[in-house]
């Protein structure tokens, strides 16, 4: 009752907003948001009435109204202005997010481009349209050679206005290094590579003074070497690093807290150079009570996920959020 509460007064918080010159970006992996239709052109076949999961509509309903709190919840008084996501199916289940939950109020709109991904997963942004002017969106791939078939995530570009100046935002659900399969570590650097490149070109038609966050899912810590040359090639600031050096993380593996859900930003938004600010101490991983149940094999806490194996769980997801706070001069 009292997250109910909670949650209505933060959707009644409208008026408190109109002008605020501080905002919140979040980044969520939802844990395989799907409907309960077949598309024949991805394998989604487990998700599914039918399927290994039995993935039901009654199912798919608590889904995204157990994601919707956590979002209501996440950014405090506000809700955030940008809510980067990953791993949903399709643009009806992000409106069905907006529209049909507690953000029903928020004025959350969605920009969503289907992505090669075999499983038909991809990466979404939901944006406060009344705080928001979205100035165009793009979907990236990389080069690939003559016969080789890119089928991950893309990378999700959005280009915004806010309080009158522009955001740009690259989202990201990198392919999974589990396992050490070189093709796939190939691709990692492959996605890397254009991620860098994208910055630089922003930069360049900005003259060197353009505002980026990149964000997402990067199945990496930010220790690892991919994500030392991603920040310092594309002069990025990695706000999650500190935060990851104290042990804390997004995602629990095999009993240890791994910060693989990140944020990164222009190193002059963080100098106080650009026209949004934000610092190290303004990035957080969202680790609310309600989000997290006790780990039966590891001491410690893990996420509340939807499904724990094949098993039905009725959680949130077994990522945790990620937020980071702006200002605006």
């Amino acid at each position: 009752m009292k997250e109910v509460i909670f949650i209505l007064l933060v959707l009644m918080m409208t008026s408190a907003e109109v002008g605020a010159q501080e905002f919140t970006v979040m980044f969520y992996n939802t844990e395989n948001l799907f409907d309960t239709v077949d598309d024949t052109l991805t394998d989604d076949a487990e998700f599914l009435p039918g399927g290994e999961r039995r993935w039901t509509y009654n199912r798919y309903e608590k889904k995204i109204d157990a994601l919707s709190r956590v979002i209501a919840s996440a950014g405090g008084w506000e809700t955030p202005f940008l809510v980067g996501l990953c791993e949903v199916e399709n643009r009806n289940v992000v409106n069905d997010l907006c529209t049909k939950t507690v953000l029903a109020n928020a004025g959350y709109r969605v920009i969503h481009h289907d992505s090669p991904d075999s499983r038909g997963i991809d990466p979404a942004l939901m944006y406060r349209s009344q705080y928001v002017r979205v100035i165009e969106s793009r979907a990236w791939i990389p080069f690939t050679a003559p016969g080789e078939v890119f089928n991950s995530r893309n990378l999700l570009y959005v280009k915004t206005l806010i309080h009158g100046d522009t955001l740009h935002l690259i989202l990201c659900h990198w392919p999974s290094r589990r396992g050490g399969v070189l093709a796939a570590e190939r691709l990692r650097e492959a996605v890397a590579s254009l991620v860098i490149s994208k910055v630089d070109s922003i930069q360049a038609a900005a003259g060197g003074k353009a505002s980026v966050i990149v964000t997402g899912d990067f199945n990496s810590t930010p220790s690892e070497a991919v994500m030392l040359k991603l920040a310092e090639e594309s002069g990025m600031a990695n706000l999650s690093a500190a935060t990851a050096k104290n042990e804390k993380g997004s995602y629990r593996y095999r009993g240890l807290w791994e910060m693989i859900d990140q944020v990164l930003v222009s190193d002059f938004m963080v100098n106080g150079g650009g026209e949004f600010i934000t610092s190290p101490d303004d990035f957080s991983v969202f680790d609310a009570s309600f989000l997290l149940e006790d780990d039966p094999d590891y001491p410690g806490k893990r996420p509340l996920a939807t499904y724990r194996a094949y098993k039905w769980e009725g959680g949130y997801s077994d990522h945790l959020p990620v937020l980071v706070r702006i200002s605006h001069k």
